[in-house]
């Protein structure tokens, strides 16, 4: 049950530490208490973020060398900062591509995810529903143009689920939403982000129900999978569960790959957990 060495982990999360925390400004304008003060608008749930490497160098040198330090072969980045498109165009190998949705822009949004995918051959898409502004729920007739474009463009699409972090309303986050999506939506490859608390039990059983929703486990030190999940991934969803990290957002590699190592997983889970589940659904040996 020990975690293995030599996977080639597929990080299915992961950036680079630039821009002192410009990143996260959309996330502080939107915020009403004290809690904007933080450089990282989850600080509050960290410890140790490794707020040290943000600005301290070339991060896409930075970023690699924690990757290769702990055996993750590709990282899925975003697309939206010049560092991560420098990182792509130079280190093909190393990096894939997600996109990002507006469901607040129409049918502009609908063309600049074409864009992306055009200009990046970006693998996925990713939405953040409780940090729109206004919000839009995982299950809003504006994300349907959203939901039907991933489908044509047969990528997966990236959902935070579950209580976000930032200080943010909850709604239009909760699991149960997503029910009617994949309902509605057979097709559509659904991977949730950021954990599903506290309706993790029902992300299980909607994962037992819908053969093509998936689990990803962002922005959680792996001491603190929910045990649904682990349990779920050593009985019947071992194809289910997909490793992801949240670094440098919130923890740092060495956290996540020292915490993983007691990660109470099944032999056969792991090989899945770190690497097979996420080329299968991310099509990186089509």
């Amino acid at each position: 049950m020990a975690m293995p060495s030599g996977i080639g982990i597929v990080d299915t999360m992961i950036g680079f530490p630039a821009d002192d925390f410009k990143m996260y400004d959309f996330i502080r304008e939107q915020l009403k208490d004290p809690s904007a003060k933080f450089d990282f608008p989850v600080e509050y749930m960290f410890k140790n973020v490794p707020k040290e490497l943000y600005g301290a160098g070339d991060p896409i040198s930075l970023t690699l060398r924690e990757m290769d330090r702990y055996g993750v072969e590709i990282g899925m980045i975003g697309v939206g900062g010049e560092v991560s498109r420098k990182a792509l165009k130079d280190h093909p190998d190393r990096f894939i591509a997600h996109g990002n949705v507006d469901p607040n822009a129409g049918m502009a949004g609908i063309r600049d995810m074409v864009r992306q995918y055009e200009e990046f051959g970006v693998r996925a898409f990713a939405a953040f529903n409780a940090g729109y502004n206004p919000q839009v729920g995982i299950a809003d007739a504006k994300m349907y143009p959203i939901y039907a474009k991933c489908v044509e463009l047969d990528v997966p699409i990236f959902s935070c689920a579950g209580v976000p972090g930032p200080r943010f309303p909850m709604w239009p986050q909760e699991v149960r939403l997503i029910d009617q999506v994949m309902y509605d939506f057979p097709e559509l490859v659904f991977v949730t982000r950021h954990g599903c608390e506290p309706w993790e039990d029902l992300a299980v059983k909607l994962m037992l129900k819908w053969p093509n929703l998936y689990y990803s486990t962002s922005a959680f030190a792996p001491k603190h999978y929910p045990e649904a999940i682990v349990r779920y991934a050593n009985s019947r969803g071992a194809d289910k569960i997909i490793y992801a990290g949240y670094f440098p957002m919130g923890l740092s590699l060495e956290r996540i790959m020292t915490d993983l190592r007691d990660a109470p997983f099944k032999d056969h889970v792991w090989p899945k957990f770190l690497r097979d589940n996420a080329r299968k659904v991310l099509k990186l040996d089509a």
